[in-house]
Formats: C-alpha cells, sequence, structure tokens
C-alpha cells in the first residue's frame, strides 16, 4: 500500500510498525525501510527483503536525543556531537543498553543511532519513538531517493509513506568515540572540520 505523509498516511504507518509491519519511509538521507526495534519477526523480515547479511548490524532512528537516550549510553563527547548535529546527518555509535532491542536485532552492545531532520520521518518517529532505519534497498545496491525508483526496484515492505524526491540526498557520516576522541566510520555529509569545529 503507498501513502501520503499526511496525518492519516502516518497514522497508517504507526499502526503498520506496532502491528509488526515493515515500512518505507523518506528520511533527510534516503528512503528508509523500517520496523519496530523490539520486535525480532519483523527484523528478520528486514534482512530477508534486503537479502542482507544477519550479520550486519542495523541502526535505530530515535525521534529524539532522549528517546535515544533511554536504549543506549552517551559519554559526554557523543552527547556534544548529538546536542550539535541531531536533527540531522550524524549517525552515532553508542553503548547499547536496552537487552530487548539486542535481542531483536541480535546486536552486541554496540548500535548506530540519529534523530533525521525530516518533517514525514519525525512525524512518523513521534509516533513510534523508535525505529529500525536501514536503507530501502537490496544489500550492496544503490540506495534511492526518489519515491518512484523505490517503488520500481525495492518490494517485500507492506507500506510505503511517499515522501517525494528527497533533495540533497546523501549518507550521514557514522561517528564513534574511543578514548575521548571521535573516529569517523563513514564519510558523509557532514564533515570532520564542521564536528572539530563545533566541539
Amino acid at each position: 500500500m503507498i501513502v501520503a505523509c499526511d496525518q492519516n498516511g502516518i497514522n497508517l504507518a504507526v499502526t503498520t510498525i506496532k502491528n509488526g509491519g515493515l515500512v518505507v519511509f523518506p528520511t533527510d538521507t534516503v528512503y528508509g525501510l523500517g520496523c519496530d526495534p523490539r520486535n525480532a519477526r519483523a527484523v528478520e523480515g528486514i534482512f530477508r527483503i534486503k537479502k542482507r547479511m544477519g550479520t550486519k548490524a542495523l541502526p535505530v532512528l530515535g525521534y529524539s536525543k532522549e528517546e535515544i537516550s533511554k536504549i543506549a549510553i552517551f559519554d559526554e563527547l557523543s552527547s556534544r556531537i548529538a546536542d550539535r548535529f541531531w536533527p540531522g546527518q550524524v549517525t552515532l555509535v553508542l553503548k547499547l543498553v536496552d537487552e530487548e532491542i539486542k535481542k531483536a536485532m541480535n546486536q552486541d552492545d554496540k548500535i548506530a543511532v540519529r534523530v533525521p531532520n525530516h518533517p514525514c520521518a519525525l512525524a512518523l518517529l513521534k509516533g513510534i519513538k523508535l525505529i529500525v532505519g536501514t536503507s530501502a534497498n537490496f544489500s550492496g545496491l544503490p540506495a534511492f531517493s526518489d519515491s518512484k525508483k523505490v517503488q520500481e526496484n525495492f518490494s517485500g515492505y507492506d507500506l510505503f509513506l511517499d515522501g517525494g524526491t528527497i533533495l540533497n540526498s546523501t549518507s550521514s557520516t557514522i561517528i564513534e568515540v574511543k578514548n575521548g576522541t571521535f573516529e569517523i566510520l563513514r564519510q558523509g555529509k557532514v564533515t570532520r572540520e564542521e564536528i572539530t569545529n563545533s566541539l
């Protein structure tokens, strides 16, 4: 089912996720594929339709830093980076403390998290607080910023939240803090210089 990014569409997407379904939705980077991170069957569904290896960890998007702090621990530097760049295109790798999510997502003690800067994604997250947020594509193939391209080239999900074309689409920068300094695990939109200058 394809629905618009209006209140009715958002309500349907929230209900779908709460019922264990898989939803495609727009973010500020690319179109994402999401589900309830505490629903092991739904998480398995994401790995299956993406044809993604089960050993590759999935990221989680949150409505706010406060919501993410309920499942993961912020060190001082990670907290400052989040305050500066969230909502936005920085993903942080943090210590995961939510045992239910660890089990359902088959995660170890780390999880990649961020708050997206997109009105449709945030409206969806307002209703569910946390969502698995991997790219809506088959593993190893390019991600999509155009809703029509997703619909033409990807399948297996339950609901498509259509936000049109994502402008200035690019990957997020993935950061992990170790020993009081940050490492860039994947270079994306936000540069090392921008992060350093913000601290």
